[in-house]
């Protein structure tokens, strides 16, 4: 097994915090400028689905000019108010074969790790749109 990266982060003044990582620092908090838990969670959400479908298209040989990743939730209304459902919400534009580009992006929600582990909680549902 191939260990990941350690992030550190610190807290004060109530929700007021920082993460530290090897590359870079960002704020955690609630007022502008800040990250929140969601904020977070998708963030990494979409950075492993697009690194992982990226690695998909490369073994496609398939030319990415530009994509867009937006995510969104809903929570259910409960106590503990766990995901119920995730849109990972992706543009792609390309000028390559759209069936390739399509199922290129349909294995980087396969594979990515991240995608998979809140899949466990949530309904996780994929909209891939090609864009020339």
């Amino acid at each position: 097994m191939r260990q990941t990266e350690k992030i550190t982060l610190n807290f004060s003044n109530g929700y007021h915090g920082e993460v530290i990582a090897p590359r870079g620092t960002l704020n955690i908090g609630t007022e502008e400028n800040t990250f929140a838990p969601y904020n977070l969670l998708y963030g990494a959400l979409g950075s492993c689905y697009y690194a992982t479908f990226l690695s998909m298209a490369k073994k496609m040989k398939l030319d990415i000019i530009e994509a867009k990743v937006v995510i969104s939730g809903e929570k259910k209304d409960d106590d503990i108010a766990t995901l119920a459902h995730v849109l990972v919400d992706v543009q792609i534009k390309s000028p390559s074969d759209e069936k390739k580009l399509i199922r290129s992006a349909e294995l980087g929600a396969k594979y990515c790790s991240i995608y998979n582990t809140i899949s466990q909680i949530a309904e996780m549902e994929l909209k891939i749109e090609i864009l020339r």
